[in-house]
């Protein structure tokens, strides 16, 4: 089948959904994951066929899309920090906006010093302590999750991508119970501790794609509207213990719970609080250094 033939389909199945420079997208990246296939060849080789034992792969794609299902989990992989991340439905894509977070951190731990010891809470696919770690090679870096499923992905990611992060189970809502190994790791002190925990409010699904809604672990995204900062405030507490001296604390956080969630920090051992705002100008990034 002609690929310019594929592609139509494509914009007669998806362009009602996702308008018509998304699928553009969307098709692109497909037929260079499954067929190594650069955008512009198209437009040099328009009679360019795809074979039929090749066609499958791309339809099911296609049918995964009109189910609104993420591409990242589609094709099973992401781009973060200039790094290519396993993703699937049991961690959350990695957004724009903690890439901004982690670049924030880098930037300031190389004036700090050359070894650090770095704990990520909540850490998902791995992105986040994987890119520090390859950012900050001197540093010891730990991730821990409360999901197993999301840290099988996050030690196959560590392997991928030759980095040495030590990832365990625990529950941040319940660190005071770990035991053995984990328990030892969580006495340690710590030069950083980073933290992207679940932050959305069930009222605010109204304004949440479909995809993110039907697709993404809703563990790693809800809180209840009466409790929106419970996450921040035992991260808050664990930090305010486990921190180093003159140690620092970053937080992705709710855009519409910015100054809520800095008054835990001043409440806290936290000084020289700075909330900042994202690329969309939301408040969605906090640091407390603490006392």
């Amino acid at each position: 089948m002609l690929l310019r033939e594929i592609k139509n389909i494509y914009h007669i199945e998806l362009d009602a959904i996702y308008g018509k420079e998304e699928v553009n997208s969307f098709f692109y990246l497909l037929i260079e994951h499954y067929f190594g296939l650069e955008r512009f060849v198209l437009a040099i080789q328009t009679e360019l066929v795809i074979d039929k034992e090749q066609e499958p792969v791309i339809f099911s794609a296609l049918a995964q899309l009109k189910l609104e299902q993420p591409i990242q989990y589609i094709i099973g992989s992401t781009h973060f920090m200039d790094l290519d991340f396993k993703v699937n439905s049991h961690v959350l894509i990695p957004r724009p906006e903690t890439e901004e977070l982690v670049r924030w951190i880098i930037e300031d731990a190389k004036n700090i010093k050359s070894s650090l010891t770095i704990l990520d809470m909540g850490t998902g696919s791995g992105c986040i302590p994987i890119s520090l770690y390859k950012n900050l090679p001197d540093s010891k870096v730990f991730g821990l999750d409360i999901s197993k499923d999301a840290l099988k992905v996050a030690e196959e990611n560590n392997l991928a991508l030759n980095a040495k992060v030590d990832f365990f189970q625990a529950n941040i809502l319940s660190l005071e119970t770990s035991t053995g190994a984990e328990a030892e790791k969580l006495k340690k002190k710590f030069d950083i501790i980073v933290s992207n925990p679940p932050y959305v409010r069930n009222l605010e699904k109204a304004e949440m794609q479909k995809n993110v809604l039907q697709h993404e672990p809703s563990l790693a995204l809800f809180v209840p509207d009466d409790d929106a900062l419970k996450f921040y405030k035992v991260v808050i507490d664990f930090a305010s213990e486990h921190l180093s001296k003159h140690g620092s604390l970053y937080l992705e956080i709710n855009q519409y719970l910015g100054e809520e969630t800095k008054q835990l920090l001043h409440k806290s051992v936290f000084k020289t609080i700075e909330l900042k705002k994202d690329m969309f100008g939301n408040d969605r990034m906090l640091k407390g250094i603490k006392k």
